[in-house]
């Protein structure tokens, strides 16, 4: 099939299609005698396989390993449960950051109530400057596909 009628079937553009070839998710198409790409009917399958990792979470290279696994003929089941697991305790340990930083900020939120109710009516409190910014964590980035670009 080509790279097209992969994309239609799939729901993702040639240009994800090219890019994974390019990385080693997909197995380099064979070539048309006219030089287009022609996958194998189980390509869509694998593109699928791909897809739904990246959306729980599974960075490229994970994805990469597990696709290795299948490749030569074994079966990665138990090592994507215990990726999935790590990928829970990742949540986990967000959500108790995030439970942290929302009690802080409502701490400080009943703090500037106080600062507030004695500051007469239209004279600056200075929140941002009245002592301790319950201040967030920064949190890593979520790396998600982008699109090759195009030159031009």
């Amino acid at each position: 099939m080509t790279i097209g009628e992969l994309a239609r079937q799939t729901g993702v553009s040639s240009d994800t299609i090219r890019y994974y070839e390019r990385i080693g998710l997909m197995p380099r198409a064979q070539r048309t005698p006219s030089g287009y790409r022609d996958y194998p009917a189980g390509a869509g399958n694998r593109i699928t396989v791909i897809r739904n990792a990246v959306q729980l979470g599974f960075p490229l290279q994970e994805v990469a390993k597990v696709l290795r696994v299948r490749d030569a003929g074994g079966a990665p089941c138990v090592q994507v449960r215990d990726y999935a697991r790590q990928l829970v305790c990742e949540i986990d340990e967000r959500i108790a950051s995030l439970e942290a930083d929302r009690k802080a900020m409502v701490a400080m939120i009943k703090r500037w109530d106080v600062v507030l109710a004695g500051t007469k009516p239209g004279k600056a409190a200075r929140l941002l400057e009245s002592g301790p910014i319950a201040a967030r964590q920064p949190q890593p980035k979520q790396t998600r596909l982008r699109r090759p670009r195009t030159g031009a």
